[in-house]
């Protein structure tokens, strides 16, 4: 009997594609949130940390935030759906996460290391067990 083409059956661990599914999705609708109340603010801030100052429009700021709560949160969907687009999306964001929160750990030393560790682990799920989620 040929098994070409055949899907692996779904265990256990296709929960930690869920789990990357929720934090995704989570991070979408908390980065909606943040674009939102950046709109509601008008003209521009300047931001100091670490001694260097910044001048930063909060319309870019929201749009930013809304675009990428939308990419995530579509990828936490998609992955629900067992996607093979947003399992892909997703560990392309994930990377790119960590990368990021490891230029900004000096200055958030706490949330960096907590968002790479969320972010590892969503690499972790969506690499070993992203096939397990994908639709029958």
């Amino acid at each position: 009997m040929a098994t070409h083409g055949a899907r692996p059956a779904r265990t256990g661990w296709v929960g930690w594609v869920y789990f990357a599914a929720t934090v995704l999705l989570l991070a979408g609708i908390v980065q909606v949130i943040n674009g939102l109340i950046a709109f509601s603010r008008s003209g521009s801030t300047l931001i100091t940390p670490s001694g260097v100052a910044l001048e930063v429009s909060y319309a870019g700021v929201g749009w930013s935030f809304l675009i990428t709560g939308a990419v995530l949160a579509a990828t936490g969907i998609g992955l629900f759906g067992g996607r093979t687009w947003a399992r892909a999306v997703g560990i392309a964001i994930a990377v790119i996460s960590v990368l990021a929160n490891i230029a900004f750990f000096a200055a958030y030393p706490l949330w960096s290391a907590v968002v790479i560790v969320l972010d590892v682990l969503v690499i972790y799920a969506l690499v070993a067990h992203g096939r397990e989620a994908r639709r029958r």
